[in-house]
């Protein structure tokens, strides 16, 4: 097992930035892009040039430009055969890495050999404007060019520079000097910053209801028919029909996960199961989805009778179809009033229905600065030595963003900020870590995957309204070899809320919209929707441009948390004991009340009980009030700073390697015999103690039945003897008075106890259970 490091290496840590260029006033900051620190940058806006000499032997060039600065240069792409080009490219140089006092841009000539200088243009850098938006655009200016000894020529060029920060338009645009060692538009493309949205998704369902005037090849069996539904990669099939007939019905819905644009239609198909791996196909049908009605609401949709087709090979001829008369019944709708699940419930970041027009207003903003990381550690090997190029993926609701790569830095400074609208507190923001492992141009797309560097999740309701939280969060990432600490990131965070009343008002509605309680939907089904939620987003957006990988989605997303984990199902029972603990230190108390442990203390649990006894009407102000306190009490202590990973309570350090090992186990196993049999024989004890464990709470729960139930006659006929008795006593004597009795007795001195079980528990105990009756 890997060394483990001190505790407080994995504890989050408060700093002070210097944010938005230190233009603070009290929590708040003062500019549009404050939640970050200020970058300067040095930017150089190629536009075009003009009336270039030909320096071919035809007379004409091939010209790019070059933009150079001390150590750091930059080119454009080149043009065949054009004295005129226009290229509209920028660059963009860190301010904190410039030493040279020149700027330099070039003109050259493409060559095979070597290529053909065209002239330049200088600029000083003490003479270069700064712009701070939201000011314009600096307006590009034509530049004569000049040769090497500075004497101007015919031709011009178009350029603008300017002194800026991240905050520029042309910052997400730009060729960055960090990224000199990138080459490739591909390449390039796959370390700028990126927003991306989710794909809209929407649940289908689709009612089979029945099929008329089928047409089996074999009249003579009784046709065991059933339904197969297909969207995409998706299939699903109904159950084989009762009813055994060319008539069948079956009132089944199936459940799909469509997504917009809608370019797959639905097939159906009704097959007979001829025998088992053999079926018939008898009609197909495909329906366009867009053609498909939308539900916002609990009104069922009308039903539609659909023609089937039989598809039919001819020898010596294409497939054609021949039409004939069955029909399949069904109603088929598009689902707009729920919330389709992409994510883990427990981390949700969006919980509105699919249907637009069922949207509530916003009831605030978020902000999130994503400022450096320090200390992470080297991701992969490059010309011998250890190297990582970081990026940042959030995700909130719909929209996923992405930072630039920083290339080759183990303290990545990003400084990127960006905003979400949110419409419920009860909501999570994930910040993943990366490490870009396709930055050369016609690397496999199939071959490296992107690095997981960590994950830091963010829930809403733990922040403050319109306090700025500045902190380092560890990046923690569980190893085969156990828990390690991969660096930390640096973020800034603000929840602005634009209404408190309407904040308010949500906690008082339900976490999902109506649909999902009027109609719910299973835990089976909904399990199967997510995995098919999941696998849509994550291959829509590795399909965008620059793609966001399937590994990066799926690990924001967490694919794959629903998998056995021992140590996941340790930390699972200590926090359902962690929660038990309140009520067994309440037994403990209470029983050291019953045994006079602190004489004075039962004295005055004496006077409480009496006084609430003779004056029942206090009970309940009383329990609130002493809640109410409790709260003031602890609002002292009140967390200030938000929830992050906790190894502690993930068991995470404690986790032995085997037990790791079958974490990161796949799906089905692929572990030798022995070990499968091991963890086999390991999993059998745990259940046979949850067994135990269960049978034990059945027979408490049998016993209870077993008063009524004769099955001891006995017993029976004294308890409903003591029911009698006990209805003729409560109904004389006044209630104040039993409960102050009973009180009284369950409080008595340990001078009138005995050590031995009292009789009703003995009573309870000596009752009847089925266990007899197992096997």
């Amino acid at each position: 097992m890997m060394q483990k490091p001190p505790q407080d290496d994995f504890l989050l840590k408060e700093t002070k930035p210097h944010l938005g260029g230190g233009k603070i006033t009290g929590d708040k900051l003062s500019s549009t892009y404050d939640l970050v620190e200020q970058m300067q940058y040095l930017y150089v806006r190629v536009v075009k040039a003009k009336d270039l000499p030909g320096k071919d032997v035809t007379g004409s060039c091939d010209p790019y430009a070059e933009v150079k600065l001390g150590n750091y240069r930059g080119t454009t792409r080149h043009f065949e055969k054009k004295s005129n080009p226009e290229w509209n490219q920028v660059f963009a140089f860190s301010k904190e890495r410039i030493q040279a006092s020149m700027l330099e841009v070039t003109v050259k000539d493409k060559d095979l050999v070597k290529d053909d200088f065209i002239g330049r243009v200088l600029f000083d850098m003490n003479e270069i404007p700064k712009r701070v938006p939201p000011d314009s655009p600096l307006a590009p200016q034509w530049y004569r060019l000049e040769d090497r000894k500075g004497e101007k020529f015919k031709g011009e060029l178009m350029l603008a520079v300017w002194m800026g920060t991240q905050a520029d338009e042309a910052f997400p645009e730009a060729w960055h000097s960090d990224a000199a060692t990138v080459g490739g538009s591909d390449s390039l493309s796959n370390i700028r910053s990126k927003v991306y949205l989710s794909p809209k998704l929407w649940y289908l369902r689709v009612n089979v209801i029945e099929a008329q005037d089928l047409v089996p090849s074999d009249k003579g069996r009784y046709p065991e028919v059933y339904v197969k539904a297909i969207l995409g990669n998706q299939v699903l099939r109904t159950r084989v029909s009762p009813s055994r007939s060319i008539n069948p019905m079956w009132n089944e819905d199936l459940m799909f996960v469509a997504s917009e644009p809608f370019d797959e239609p639905l097939i159906l198909s009704v097959e007979d199961r001829i025998a088992p791996g053999k079926d018939e196909v008898l009609g197909i049908c495909a329906i366009p989805l867009h053609q498909i009605d939308r539900r916002f609401d609990h009104v069922p949709v009308n039903t539609k009778w659909h023609n089937l087709e039989k598809h039919v090979v001819l020898e010596g001829e294409k497939k054609k179809e021949l039409k004939f008369a069955s029909r399949i019944h069904m109603r088929i709708c598009l689902e707009g009033g729920y919330h389709v699940l992409d994510e883990s419930t427990h981390y949700s970041s969006d919980l509105r229905p699919t249907a637009k027009q069922l949207w509530k207003h916003s009831i605030g903003v978020l902000e999130l600065g994503i400022l450096s990381a320090q200390g992470l550690m080297p991701m992969k090997t490059k010309d011998g030595r250890g190297t990582t190029d970081a990026y940042c993926v959030a995700k909130y609701g719909q929209k996923w963003v992405r930072t630039r790569t920083i290339i080759d830095s183990f303290t990545p400074k990003w400084n990127e900020q960006y905003t979400w609208e949110v419409f419920d507190p009860c909501t999570v923001i994930t910040i993943g870590v990366f490490d870009n492992c396709h930055l050369h141009e016609g690397e496999n797309p199939g071959g490296p995957r992107d690095s997981r560097i960590g994950k830091v999740r963010i829930r809403l309701s733990t922040l403050e309204s319109e306090r700025v939280y500045t902190h380092s969060y560890p990046l923690l990432v569980l190893h085969h070899n156990g828990v390690k600490k991969m660096g930390e990131i640096h973020l800034a965070v603000r929840f602005t809320c634009s209404s408190l009343v309407n904040m308010m008002h949500m906690y008082s509605i339900p976490l999902l919209p109506k649909m999902h309680y009027i109609h719910p939907l299973t835990v089976s089904q909904l399990d199967n929707l997510r995995h098919k939620a999941t696998l849509i987003v994550s291959t829509r957006l590795s399909r965008s441009e620059p793609p966001l990988r399937k590994e990066v989605v799926e690990y924001m997303l967490d694919v794959g948390s629903h998998m056995w984990s021992m140590r996941r199902s340790k930390a699972n029972f200590f926090r359902i004991m962690n929660v038990f603990g309140g009520l067994i230190a309440i037994g403990k108390w209470f029983d050291q009340i019953c045994n006079w442990k602190n004489p004075i203390t039962t004295l005055l649990i004496h006077i409480l009980f009496i006084i609430l006894v003779l004056y029942p009407e206090l009970i309940l102000p009383t329990i609130f009030l002493y809640l109410f306190l409790i709260g003031l009490w602890y609002y002292r202590w009140r967390p200030r700073h938000p929830p992050h990973m906790d190894t502690r309570l993930s068991h995470a350090e404690s986790a032995n390697p085997d037990e790791l090992d079958e974490e990161f186990d796949s799906f089905p196993s692929s572990r030798p015999p022995d070990i499968v049999r091991m963890r086999y024989d390991r999993l059998r004890s745990i259940a046979g103690k949850i067994q135990t464990v269960v049978g034990d709470l059945a027979t408490q729960g049998e016993r209870l039945q077993s008063l009524l139930s004769w099955r001891d006659p006995r017993a029976t006929a004294l308890f409903v003897l003591f029911c009698l008795i006990a209805a003729v006593v409560l109904y004389v004597t006044p209630f104040q008075l039993v409960a102050l009795l009973t009180g009284i007795y369950v409080l008595r001195h340990p001078r009138f106890r005995y050590k031995l079980p009292s009789v009703p528990l003995n009573f309870f105990r000596r009752l009847p259970a089925r266990t007899d009756s197992m096997l």
